[in-house]
Order: structure tokens, then sequence, then C-alpha cells
């Protein structure tokens, strides 16, 4: 009826009741609220129409109870003021919300948090635990690891040595090696190396597959500085640290960063405080491709992760009743633009 209002005490009506007012049973009401479950789109219809009308609402944590699954993940994050973890966080929740995952987000703030964070996670009955981040080492894996209740530790965006866990990441190797050889052809010679927080469970290999590169082509290995955290503002910092007392023939002639917040940082520093031109004078190149990095005050040399397919196959990981053999590497793509 048009004028029916949501009855005062909704949250009490039951799948029986909508059965009852819908004409149909239990079970069909159960299996309406189930995504993918057989149903007839008539009895479908009933179903909803009843439960609207009495304002029903199912009780998801008896219905994970009454199952082996939960459809919830937990999604622990950390470094937010890296771009690209906003990016990734974005893809990752719209695309499993789309496949009828609901996600936990967590916030790491630190090394002892995110061991306290995973241990959290695997109380709260969640089928699986995303990891992204950098604070996640051998001694954090193994304390969730041994107290865990749930199918899957993925680490996402990185890779892990942890045989325990499921790695889904870009191929760092291949992309660097793509990346450094683009740096080698476009002729430049004296390259700094600009790192971030070097961790080891959950690490990234283009620090050391571009020394490599340029140790086998140039017979020597080149500069590197690390930075502590993804923040550009930090990155700046120790550029302008590393660079400012230097005569122009000391100086590099490309910085290859180790993410596109690296490059930002660094760039501001470069034509702010130091009045260098970029790429006349030093040249930059990022990873990742961040929104930002398109930006006319930047325009970054790059390297694109495929996210989106990184995340669909993530889905069917979560899909999937096996837990190994499941590691995944992905190709992604240069992107040339002004800075290099």
């Amino acid at each position: 009826m048009p004028n029916e209002k949501r009855p005062p005490f909704a949250e009490n009506v039951t799948a029986d009741d909508v059965a009852i007012a819908a004409g149909v049973s239990r079970w069909t009401v159960n299996r309406a609220f189930r995504k993918d479950a057989s149903i007839s789109p008539k009895s479908l219809q009933k179903v909803m129409v009843a439960a609207e009308r009495l304002g029903y609402l199912p009780d998801l944590r008896a219905a994970s109870l009454a199952s082996d699954r939960s459809n919830l993940v937990a999604l622990l994050i950390d470094d937010f003021a890296n771009p690209h973890k906003l990016v990734m966080m974005e893809r990752l929740t719209r695309i499993l919300r789309r496949e009828g995952w609901d996600i936990l987000l967590v916030n790491t703030l630190n090394r002892d948090d995110a061991g306290h964070a995973l241990l959290n996670a695997s109380q709260r009955r969640v089928d699986a635990v995303i990891l992204i981040g950098i604070q996640f080492d051998d001694d954090v894996l193994e304390t969730a690891l041994q107290a865990r209740r749930f199918r899957k530790l993925i680490v996402f965006a990185r890779s892990s040595e942890n045989p325990n866990t499921i790695s889904i990441a870009v191929d760092d190797v291949g992309a660097m090696t793509e990346l450094a050889r683009y740096v080698h052809q476009r002729g430049y010679r004296r390259p700094l190396f600009l790192a971030g927080p070097q961790s080891y469970s959950a690490h990234l290999l283009r620090k050391e597959t571009f020394l490599e590169y340029w140790g086998k082509h140039f017979s020597f290995q080149p500069e590197s500085v690390t930075v502590p955290a993804y923040d550009p503002a930090l990155a700046g910092t120790i550029v302008m640290e590393t660079l400012s007392r230097r005569a122009p023939s000391d100086l590099p002639d490309v910085i290859v960063c180790e993410n596109d917040a690296l490059a930002m940082g660094a760039s501001d520093v470069i034509r702010h405080k130091l009045g260098l031109e970029i790429p006349k004078d030093i040249a930059i190149t990022g990873f990742d491709d961040v929104p930002q990095a398109d930006n006319p005050n930047y325009r970054l040399t790059t390297y694109r992760q495929p996210l989106t397919e990184m995340v669909e196959y993530l889905v069917k990981v979560l899909a999937d009743p096996e837990e190994r053999d499941l590691n995944r590497l992905f190709t992604g793509r240069l992107i040339p633009r002004h800075s290099a």
C-alpha cells in the first residue's frame, strides 16, 4: 500500500515472516538473499516485495555461521602518504563489492600495530586477509599464520617469499628491466636510484634489478639512496640533502625512483629548491602511474601496474578452494612522458 510505513521493529522480522507474506518457503527466502543461488525470477520478485514491505534484512552474521564462508575479507593497508595506495584501495573495494564480497578495512599504523591487526582479523571470521603495505615482515606474518582462522593470506602488489602466503604482484624484475633499458637507450649515464623502505617478506625487487642491469652494462654500481617511507615530502628532504652541496658536474643526469610518490617529491625539490630543469638538468622516472603522474606539474615517465587485471585475479583466488600454487606475476607497461 502506498501509505504503508516500515514497521517500527523491523529488525525483529524473520525469514519466516517474509516466507508467509510472500507465500513461499523459508528456504526460498534464504536463497533470494544469496549471490548466484538458484531461484526463479517470479519467486525472487515475490520475496523482495514482501521483504521491502516488512522491512526485512537478512542476518549476514547468522548466515555466515551456518555456512563455511562469510564472504568477508579483511583489507589491511598502511602508508597513506603514498597516493598509489588510494588507487589500489578504490580498485579493490569497488571490484570486491561488485563480486559480492564485504570488506573490513583496517589502517595499520606501524609494525606492532600490523601484528595486532592480523591477529584481530583472524578472530573476525573473515575468509581471507589481504595485505597492502610495507610493515608485514617475517615475524608478523608467521605470528598471524600460526593463529589464523582465515583460509588465505594474500599479499597484494608485492612479492612474498613466505610459502604460506599468496602473492599477487606486478613482475618487478621484468618491469624495472624495461625501465632501465629505456633510461639506458635515452642516453643517461649517471643515474641515482631513489629507493623506498626495504622490507623482506613483502618485497619489491626494483632497486636490485636496476643496479644489476646497470652493473652488467656499464661495469659500475650506480649511487642509491633510501627513503624510509613512500612520502613525497620525505623524499624531497632526502634528495635535497643528497644533492644540494654538489657541483653541477657531480649531479646525476637521471633519478630513477622506486615509485611515483618518491618521484613527485624529488621533482618538487629539483625544480623549486635546486632551481634545475626537468629533464634538461636532471631527468626523473617513477613507477605505478598514479593519477598525479600525468599532471602538467610532473608529466612523469613511469610504469603502469595492471591493477584491474590484478584485482580480477584476486577475486578468482578468493573463490578458489585451493590454497597453494596461486601466486601470480603480472606485466604492466611503460608510460613515457616529458620527465625522461
